[in-house]
């Protein structure tokens, strides 16, 4: 039985690289999530074979729970509420690894040394991941401010509160049996500094953060593996903490910023200076006469954010995308990398609308064609099209790539209010003489958009 299950994780592993590979393209994502989805049936169903499971009850009780939760947030969480929804199942894979970190502890007090570091890891990773990804979800959602949020002497403190969490790492490995005490600290510390790792990063690092925390929660998975000695746990742990680390590098490449600048912007950075925008009035259009504009236009690009999220107004740019095509316009859609709450947001939302990636094209690409665009329609997005991270020095998000929609000839911006972004920082888009603005609803005045060329 033993060797079978060992087979049966090896087979396991192999479907979950497998499909990892295939999620890598659009076309291949489906069978690549379902070939994961199958490999992890058969580690679940292989681990309740194991000898070591003694508790059937409390198993069984945990699988129905555990896919009654699952299949309601997946029928229930909206497309806006997705990244708080991965950021709390990031905490929760790090919870449980501390919680095995724990147990194992607990109930093997007399552990060698390799056992009790990795039971150390394991409690220190995922409580960091824990308490990191509570903190993200509670400013994804506006529960706290999303802004970076320090005080005085936050870095010393962060720094002495590591080093003794990693000095009772290694005490508590070469001294598992004596040291209750420094286990219990230890599990309180890394709480603290989850903590106070993510309540400095503010608001427009989101999706980086993220990112780091799943990252986090593999290497968590990964060090739990080697506590109770699972093979696959090891495999999976490391291909999530891989691939999140290789996300979170790619995604800070795209916002120009080191990894360790996203992580301790809170200590070094100064509070924004305003847009010295000497009060300048936006140009207002309204639906009907932005028809006009859009009636002429040849090329056409579109560039989603969060805000077309929260409209849920997916469906009705596809509907509207269609129209300019049927009058002869070429359409196309600017996704920047970090555009959204979470990695890959944008690109999410439009597959959800059925809009083709062939449509789809990367910041870099279509930075260099802009000047050749008729008309960029914004909607909803905000620092990712903000020209103060190529013009202000003093913005925070100076030296960030952006899509550059101000060099297109005209600009349409369709927002709520002149509201700043999730980075807190005012948009002198907004002002520009090639730019206009449709206030509202982004749904309702899309579905507006699509009645005018429909009439006309």
């Amino acid at each position: 039985m033993t060797a079978l299950i060992e087979i049966t994780y090896f087979f396991s592993a192999i479907l979950f690289i497998v499909g990892l590979k295939l999620l890598g393209s659009p076309s291949s994502a489906y069978r690549g999530n379902a070939l994961s989805s199958f490999g992890m049936v058969l580690a679940v169903v292989a681990t309740l074979f194991h000898q070591e499971i003694v508790s059937w009850d409390w198993i069984i009780a945990g699988i129905a729970l555990g896919s009654a939760l699952g299949f309601y947030c997946a029928k229930s969480v909206k497309m806006t509420e997705m990244p708080e929804m991965v950021a709390l199942l990031n905490g929760l894979g790090g919870l449980s690894s501390l919680l095995v970190g724990c147990a194992f502890y607990y109930e093997n007090p007399q552990v060698s040394f390799l056992p009790a570091l990795s039971i150390c890891l394991s409690i220190l990773i995922g409580g960091v991941t824990f308490t990191g990804s509570v903190i993200a979800w509670a400013k994804l959602c506006g529960v706290i401010m999303t802004r970076s949020r320090t005080f005085p002497g936050q870095k010393t403190f962060m720094l002495l509160l590591l080093t003794a969490a990693l000095a009772s790492s290694v005490l508590g490995s070469l001294f598992p049996a004596e040291s209750n005490l420094l286990y219990t600290f230890l599990i309180a510390g890394s709480l603290i500094l989850g903590l106070l790792f993510v309540l400095p990063i503010g608001g427009a690092d989101m999706p980086v953060v993220i990112s780091l925390l799943n990252s986090y929660s593999g290497l968590a998975a990964c060090a739990s593996g080697f506590v109770i000695q699972n093979n696959l746990l090891i495999v999976s742990g490391s291909l999530v903490g891989a691939s999140g680390i290789i996300l979170t590098s790619i995604m800070c490449k795209a916002m120009n910023r080191s990894l360790f600048h996203v992580l301790f912007q809170g200590f070094f950075s100064v509070e924004s200076l305003e847009q010295k925008l000497e009060k300048k009035i936006a140009k207002k259009l309204t639906p009907q006469d932005a028809y006009y504009l859009l009636e002429s236009a040849r090329s056409i690009l579109i560039v989603p954010g969060y805000g077309l999220a929260v409209a849920q107004a997916q469906h009705a740019v596809k509907e509207l995308s269609a129209l300019f095509l049927e009058n002869g316009a070429e359409v196309r859609y600017a996704i920047h990398p970090v555009a959204g709450r979470m990695p890959g947001h944008m690109n999410v939302l439009l597959a959800e609308a059925g809009i083709s990636y062939d449509h789809l094209i990367e910041m870099d690409d279509i930075n260099p064609l802009m000047s050749t665009i008729d008309v960029c329609i914004v909607i909803g997005a905000n620092d990712v099209v903000n020209p103060s991270a190529k013009e202000d020095q003093n913005s925070a998000i100076y030296g960030m790539p952006i899509i550059e929609a101000h060099q297109a000839k005209q600009v349409l911006v369709l927002k709520r209010s002149l509201a700043s972004g999730f980075a807190g920082i005012e948009n002198p888009l907004f002002f520009r003489e090639n730019t206009s603005m449709i206030f509202g609803d982004a749904k309702m005045t899309l579905q507006l958009l699509v009645g005018e060329l429909k009439k006309k």
